[in-house]
């Protein structure tokens, strides 16, 4: 069965991971039964699709869960999309520095090890759920060597509507995993100049649109959350209108 004709009849879509439910508003959008699953309550708006619990314990399906509106669900059988964003502090590339003992205490290196070890278990509990149809999303990182190359690098300005867009005009470059999932597809538009956009450093090198947020409260938190454009196009691709 395609993806088109699952799509057609609306698909159980869980999106691990994600309280800011803009992966899970999009699809609700297009139709689909998505329900977004975080430890944390949901900023998105709409606790009627968030489930707050440890969503190890929801990826085979067969399963009922609460929502945040306290209303039971159930999932018969397997979910027929899974879309993770497990958390990448301790397996981007940039995490790694913290694991020199250069310039880290042997004692700390040997804590950051031990949750790193935890973050990948994590993450390949979604790669290997029971489930046809999984993206795992994550930065550049460990994973890449320890796991495998991922399937597609990505970037917010490759799902602008325009170079005006300034909310999706941006990079951060970010790996896709698949299993049953085509790449997504991608507009022409240009790589962005951020020197330009954002300014210099005082080394000289080019602001990026994360240097724009190292003063902003929160700013962990905001760089988390998925573009727009990204998450509209995961929806419209993987899942369709129904």
């Amino acid at each position: 069965m395609g993806i088109e004709s699952i799509g057609a009849d609306g698909m159980k879509i869980l999106v691990a991971c994600e309280e800011s439910q803009a992966v899970t508003i999009e699809l609700r959008r297009l139709g689909h039964e998505a329900y977004s699953c975080d430890i944390i309550p949901c900023s998105g708006g709409h606790p009627e699709w968030h489930i707050r619990k440890d969503v190890t314990a929801l990826l085979n399906g067969n399963t009922e869960f609460f929502t945040d509106d306290y209303v039971i669900h159930s999932i018969f059988g397997k979910w027929d999309m899974i879309i993770a964003f497990p958390p990448c502090t301790y397996l981007t590339n940039v995490a790694t520095r913290s694991h020199s003992i250069s310039c880290t205490p042997l004692e700390k290196i040997n804590v950051r090890t031990g949750k790193r070890f935890e973050a990948a278990n994590f993450f390949m509990q979604f790669a290997n759920a029971n489930c046809n149809l999984i993206a795992i999303e994550n930065p550049v990182g460990i994973m890449n060597t320890c796991y495998r190359k991922p399937d597609q690098v990505i970037s917010p300005y490759m799902f602008a509507e325009s170079d005006k867009d300034a909310a999706n005009y941006v990079t951060k470059a970010t790996c896709l995993w698949l299993k049953g999932l085509p790449s997504l597809k991608t507009n022409d538009l240009p790589k962005p100049n951020n020197r330009e956009l954002f300014g210099t450093l005082p080394n000289g090198k080019a602001k990026t649109w994360e240097d724009s947020l190292c003063r902003v409260g929160g700013a962990s938190l905001i760089r988390s959350k998925t573009f727009s454009g990204i998450a509209r196009a995961m929806a419209e691709q993987w899942g369709g209108k129904v």
